[in-house]
C-alpha cells in the first residue's frame, strides 16, 4: 500500500469562507522559518498555488461544502507543513462528511486508518 499519496494529498473542513482559507495560506507560508517558507506564485478563485525552496510547490485548495468550506493541500515535501497550517484553521463541526468525525491531522497522518460507520 502506497502511504506517501496519504501525505501528499490532505484535507479538511473549516468554517472560514474559502477565500479568507486562501488568504490564510499565503500569510503563512510566507512567515513560515527558512527552508519552509513558500510564496505566492498563483491565485485562482479556489486554489493558492505556492513555491518554496528548491521549486517545492504547494497548492491549498477551498470550496464551499453545505455549512462549511472543504480544503485541500498538495505537495510532495512540504506534507507537515500543509497540516500545521490546517491547525490554524477553525475546525467544522464535528461529523463533517469528509472526515466522519476524525480530527483532519489524524485523518492525513500515514497508516491512520477510519474504523467502519
Amino acid at each position: 500500500m502506497n502511504h506517501q499519496i496519504s501525505r501528499t494529498l490532505q484535507e479538511t473542513r473549516t468554517t472560514l469562507a474559502p477565500d479568507a482559507v486562501l488568504a490564510a495560506a499565503g500569510e503563512f507560508f510566507s512567515r513560515r522559518p527558512g527552508i519552509y517558507a513558500a510564496f505566492v506564485e498563483q491565485v485562482g478563485p479556489n486554489h493558492v498555488t505556492l513555491r518554496g525552496q528548491g521549486g517545492e510547490e504547494i497548492v491549498i485548495a477551498a470550496r464551499a461544502d453545505g455549512d462549511a468550506t472543504a480544503v485541500t493541500g498538495s505537495t510532495y515535501l512540504f506534507d507537515q507543513q500543509v497540516l500545521r497550517f490546517f491547525a490554524t484553521l477553525p475546525p467544522a463541526p464535528p461529523g463533517s462528511p469528509l472526515s466522519d468525525g476524525e480530527d483532519a491531522a489524524q485523518a492525513a497522518e500515514p497508516g491512520a486508518e477510519v474504523a467502519p460507520a
